[in-house]
């Protein structure tokens, strides 16, 4: 036997592993990269801890100028007098706006999520005529805000007789076209091999739909969920909501903003209130995906 094939036979040595290549990247390199990313850092989390601070200092140091960054003597008074203002409501308590808040913000994202999730499996795995048009619509879609399609909407929601109720605001989340789009990109990668099988076994398409493409499809409607509940939690739909009993809690905060420089302190707890939510629940949801993401990595 010769040695090259010996060495085949024998596979990969302590000799191979020695002398096997180096990555090209230095030790500089590595260093220009991690600084980089550690400014690219600063500069995303300085509004997040820059709108803390101001919510933690007193009145004459948030009329300051030029402002500290930091406080100087830190204070829980802003939060404080933010929950006696809208506890001192002559309207409805503080209570119902968070219970309309988060009543909207759950219904739209589920009814969101799951909508979109089936559409973009029909779309994404099945051929039909109009299919590609429909999805072309719903990707020309996305080139409108919400202040163009305002008025559309306020209209479709007077034939429908849904103004002045919860569907005016859960309606248009749950037809909203990005999830459709984001979910339609990412379920064109799920192996129709596996969908096939299931169809072999005996499983019906709900059932396929639901408990094989879902689970492994979990990194987009996380994603999508993210959107839609920092849409949700922050809308202050006012045009379609008159009562007051139905108002979502960003109305409330809103009001607490408009009252002037006395209010400064209180409108800089009302910041941080209102993107804690969405925030927290990313943190949450991260690091879901990502394991999602590294253990899912299917393919035909």
């Amino acid at each position: 036997m010769s040695r090259k094939s010996r060495a085949i036979l024998e596979g990969p040595t302590i000799h191979h592993y020695k002398y096997r290549r180096k990555p090209n990247r230095s030790i500089t390199g590595d260093i220009g990269v991690y600084v980089f990313l550690a400014l690219c850092s600063v500069v995303m989390v300085f509004p997040l801890v820059f709108a803390i601070a101001n919510s933690l200092k007193p009145l004459d140091e948030l009329l300051k100028n030029p402002p500290d960054i930091f406080p100087r003597n830190p204070t829980l008074d802003n939060y404080s007098d933010l929950f006696v203002t809208l506890s001192q409501s002559q309207w409805v308590p503080f209570s119902r706006y968070v219970f309309n808040t988060v009543y909207i913000t759950f219904a739209g994202t589920l009814g969101h999520v799951i909508i979109a999730s089936m559409a973009a499996y029909v779309l994404a795995k099945y051929n039909f005529p109009g299919g590609r048009i429909f999805f072309r619509i719903a990707v020309v879609a996305l080139m409108f805000s919400g202040y163009v399609t305002g008025i559309p909407n306020y209209l479709i929601m007077v034939r429908l007789h849904m103004v002045d109720t919860y569907w005016s605001l859960i309606l248009p989340a749950i037809g909203g076209s990005l999830g459709l789009f984001l979910m339609k990109q990412f379920m064109e990668g799920f192996p129709m091999s596996l969908i096939e099988a299931a169809k072999i076994d005996g499983a019906r398409e709900f059932t396929i739909f639901w408990k094989l493409v879902m689970p492994n499809v979990r990194p987009a409607w996380l994603t999508i969920s993210i959107f839609s509940i920092q849409n949700l939690w922050n809308n202050a739909q006012t045009q379609y909501i008159y009562t007051e009993s139905k108002k979502m809690l960003r109305y409330a905060l809103d009001q607490i903003q408009a009252g002037g420089i006395a209010r400064t302190g209180q409108a800089s707890a009302v910041i941080v209130f209102t993107m804690s939510v969405p925030i927290i629940f990313f943190i949450f949801s991260q690091s879901q995906i990502m394991e999602t993401m590294a253990s899912s990595g299917m393919k035909d």
